[in-house]
């Protein structure tokens, strides 16, 4: 009977996963005359809409090669269950096999395996070695954790700077996602590569966007790299995805992709400049190079004064772990 059960949730959950796969690919096929908001949804099955060259590839390892394989192992493995179960069952073997060894069988299982894991390894290598960097960025964004917000800073375009903070339940507006939404959004180019630098301040955070593909460790002491190139204009949601202290939950990013002539315009706005063609790649190439200096209480004083957390967040403490 328990057999029985897990086939039919087995098949339940396959045939109510194949619609939300088909509107993924819908999605992600059709002209959107409006921006895309890349966010959780309700009862949402599969992985997010990616808009990045990263996130389908990751679209594509997850349901050509992984999808398939375990699909079929899960399969290969309820029939061995049913067949196991009618043939050698207590009625129809009243005296069982005293059989302790098999040679051959030993064999097969142990190298099928290893077959399968390598079949796997070798797209993932490939698969990470292209995520980890671009090799020529048009612009770079660094990003730094603190607890319980981040920074961002825009070297190649006069070094402009600012924190974004989650907004409070209680002043969201409408059409803003709560544990989402943060005061100030970090705007971006669509079809530029762009180098991300991420570090941290104090303690281990993490600046993930499902949208994007992105899950990089920002690291006290450290600066760790990764990039995106953003093909559709919308607005784009994450989270810190490391365990950093009682307010982790409380640290959302936001990132609205525009045109490139809006973020040119958007950059005069914040008083930042454009640079000169050719010098982006340089100005981030010596923003990685420096050291990372850890602010003191005085410094972090102007952004912790903003940084009051929502009604239903937990009180700070100055540990983080």
């Amino acid at each position: 009977m328990t057999v029985f059960l897990r086939l039919i949730a087995f098949l339940t959950v396959a045939f109510v996963s194949l619609p939300a796969f088909a509107q993924e690919e819908t999605a992600g096929a059709s002209p959107v005359a409006e921006p895309v908001y890349g966010q959780p949804t309700p009862w949402g099955l599969g992985l997010q809409p990616g808009v990045t060259p990263v996130k389908e590839k990751l679209h594509f390892f997850h349901d050509a090669l992984l999808l398939p394989i375990i699909t079929a192992i899960s399969l290969f493995v309820l029939a061995l269950m049913i067949y196991v179960a009618m043939r050698f069952r207590a009625k129809r073997n009243p005296n069982p096999s005293r059989t302790t060894h098999n040679t051959m069988l030993e064999v097969v299982w142990t190298l099928v395996p290893v077959i399968i894991l390598v079949i796997i390894v070798i797209p993932s290598m490939k698969m990470l070695y292209f995520m980890d960097k671009t090799h020529n960025p048009e612009m770079t964004l660094k990003v730094t954790g603190y607890q319980w917000y981040w920074g961002y800073e825009y070297p190649d375009h006069g070094g402009f700077s600012f924190e974004s903070l989650m907004i409070p339940t209680a002043e969201l507006q409408p059409g803003q996602p709560r544990l989402l939404a943060t005061d100030k959004e970090v705007v971006l180019p669509i079809n530029t590569d762009i180098r991300i630098l991420v570090t941290a301040n104090d303690v281990l955070h993490s600046w993930a966007m499902p949208a994007f593909g992105v899950k990089t460790d920002a690291i006290p002491g450290r600066t760790n790299e990764t990039w995106v190139r953003i093909e559709r204009e919308g607005v784009y949601y994450g989270q810190c995805s490391e365990i950093c202290g009682n307010g982790h939950a409380y640290m959302p990013i936001q990132v609205r992709a525009v045109s490139p002539e809006a973020f040119a315009a958007w950059v005069v706005e914040k008083g930042g400049t454009m640079p000169v063609a050719g010098e982006a790649a340089a100005d981030g190439a010596a923003v990685a190079a420096e050291p990372v200096k850890a602010l003191s209480a005085e410094e972090q004083t102007p952004a912790a004064v903003g940084n009051e957390e929502p009604a239903d967040a937990p009180a700070s403490d100055t540990s983080g772990q």
